[in-house]
């Protein structure tokens, strides 16, 4: 029986929790002991009755259909005593027992990673702030970490993938669950391009006690957290209580104070000596020394740039005769340079996306590509500005290539 298969089978009885788990590992060292312990040994641990109740299944049949539906998804399992486990994250109060990983395996303690986190009804000014500081850290060379909620989470995301950099969501779901729905492609181009993080197996869904636990391993793989926009009370507190239990830097972007909802980063500032913080550098200057190789220079994108590409989004207004732009107003690729210029999945789907604005599902029929790679192009084809992202998740082709 493989190893992994009890460290799924610990982290998934019931009412054990990731601190009940923690409990049974310090008295047992290994889970597969503890799958081999009797009724009396569980008798001495500090759990609750239920709790131990449940060290006495010793089925496996759950455990092998996570590792089946890890192998179906493509998922890594990464447990606590692994060698490439984050020790940012092992030193932690309650650290998480395993965690499911799509996408790329960072680093973390190798990495300038910072939590971008606020409310989930915030306002035009904040989704607007957040996705600014998610492309400036990124451009800038650190890592950009966040949930995937409606709000300044997703917003922050997108900033960070617009750099053309890659990003980082923890779930407090399976990360095969999409939650929101709206966000649905937004989990895929963070998969394609960085990495979704839970410590809930495949097919958990998002619950309300799931997020504060979340919160915990948000803050803990990170250097700092930052507050963009959030209320005194709620969500964005309890990640910054756990950044302050964690020994980590907290970061506040100040409101005005006509914005009475949302004055908890000012509240931050004020009674939690957070850093009054108006860009990136503001930040990361923190962290140049320890990180050389990758914030020495602080080189951001130009301002010009973050402003095109942050304004890409937003709704203009209607000219009296709308029309799409016609091909001759598009830049012109002489066919000698299309190959040193585009990759062959970039060039297939600017093809297809010459005389139509098309989802990312209609550009995988029509080119066969794979979904994960349409995503990954798609993005660099932005970050080159050689294609459009229109309403309704629709891309549009901005260069003509010379037949």
């Amino acid at each position: 029986m493989a190893e992994l298969e009890y460290w799924l089978w610990l982290t998934t009885r019931k009412g054990l929790g990731p601190a009940g788990a923690l409990t049974v590992l310090d008295h047992f060292i290994t889970p597969e002991r503890a799958f081999y312990g009797e009724k009396e040994d569980f008798d001495a641990l500090p759990l609750t009755p239920f709790a131990r109740q449940s060290l006495l299944d010793k089925s496996m049949d759950g455990p092998n259909k996570i590792l089946g539906d890890c192998d179906q998804l493509g998922l890594r399992v990464m447990t606590f005593q692994d060698a490439d486990y984050p020790q940012r994250l092992r030193q932690i109060a309650v650290p998480p027992a395993v965690l499911y990983i799509k996408g790329k395996v960072f680093r973390f303690d190798e990495e300038p990673a910072i939590a971008v986190v606020g409310m989930r009804k915030c306002s035009l000014r904040g989704r607007e702030w957040a996705e600014r500081f998610g492309m400036e850290l990124a451009s800038s060379g650190a890592l950009v970490v966040s949930g995937i909620a409606e709000g300044v989470d997703c917003h922050a995301i997108r900033g960070a993938l617009k750099a053309g950099k890659p990003a980082v969501s923890v779930l407090a779901g399976g990360v095969n669950m999409v939650f929101p729905y709206e966000n649905r492609f937004l989990y895929q181009d963070v998969a394609a391009a960085g990495a979704l993080i839970s410590e809930y197996p495949p097919g958990t869904p998002h619950k309300g006690d799931h997020f504060p636990l979340r919160n915990r391993i948000l803050s803990g793989l990170c250097l700092g957290v930052l507050a963009v926009e959030c209320e005194p009370q709620g969500g964005t507190m309890l990640t910054v209580n756990h950044a302050l239990e964690q020994g980590r830097e907290v970061y506040a972007v100040p409101i005005g104070l006509d914005e009475k909802r949302a004055r908890g980063t000012n509240h931050l500032i004020r009674d939690f000596k957070a850093k009054l913080v108006e860009n990136a550098e503001d930040i990361l200057t923190d962290y140049a020394d320890r990180f050389p190789a990758k914030l020495a220079h602080l080189a951001p994108l130009p301002q010009s740039v973050v402003e095109a590409r942050l304004s890409a989004d937003k709704p203009r207004a209607r000219a009296a005769k709308p029309a799409e732009p016609k091909t001759s107003h598009r830049e012109l690729v002489p066919r000698g340079q299309q190959k040193s210029r585009f990759t062959d999945d970039e060039l297939a789907i600017l093809a297809v996306t010459a005389g139509a604005a098309l989802t990312a599902d209609e550009i995988v029929e029509r080119t066969q590509i794979p979904a994960k790679r349409v995503l990954s192009a798609l993005t660099m084809l932005q970050v080159q500005g050689a294609v459009e992202e229109r309403p309704g998740r629709r891309f549009c082709a901005l260069v003509e290539l010379e037949g």
